[in-house]
């Protein structure tokens, strides 16, 4: 597929595909179910609850802002891909991590729900054909075809884990 053109908020699009770098949605989602899998458990749990800095999120939370913003996406591109015509809503992702219970979670079932929901999004865009994939998406300040909805699901994944890398692993000493 095309490089896409946003009318709006180019800027976010163009981190989108800086972060997944040269590769197609199917690419992006495989690497991105990889590197999931790859994910060193045990040195998640032993940071634990630590952060990097005051009020910061733990590892714990961030891994649960992963899967409630996919899920939203995946809400988002479903109400696309089947012309239902709703304009979705903006959410508050420090309303939603305050009230979220990820540090009652063990590492092991964040990483697990988060795998679950990844590989049901790949169904869910593979299901979709070049029609669907390629139909024009507006909501609050963006604006881009469905597919780079998740492209966006990636590049989000790969924004938080490499803060993981950068800010959290320096704990594990």
């Amino acid at each position: 597929m095309e490089k896409p053109e946003a009318e709006k908020n180019p800027e976010f699009l163009e981190y989108v595909l800086k972060l997944n770098g040269d590769i197609d949605l199917t690419d992006a989602f495989k690497l991105s179910l990889k590197t999931i899998n790859d994910i060193d458990i045990a040195q998640l749990k032993r940071i634990g609850f630590r952060t990097y800095e005051k009020d910061k999120w733990t590892i714990h939370k961030i891994l649960q802002h992963l899967i409630d913003w996919e899920r939203i996406w995946c809400y988002r591109a479903i109400l696309f891909a089947r012309g239902e015509g709703t304009i979705p809503d903006g959410h508050d992702q420090e309303i939603m991590g305050e009230n979220s219970n990820a540090n009652e979670l063990s590492i092991e079932q964040l990483i697990n729900e988060l795998r679950t929901v990844r590989q049901s999004t790949i169904m869910m865009f593979e299901s979709f054909n070049k029609k669907i994939l390629e139909t024009n998406c507006v909501f609050f300040e963006y604006e881009m075809p469905l597919y780079t909805i998740g492209l966006t699901i990636t590049a989000h994944q790969i924004h938080h884990f490499n803060i993981i890398k950068e800010r959290y692993f320096p704990l594990d000493k």
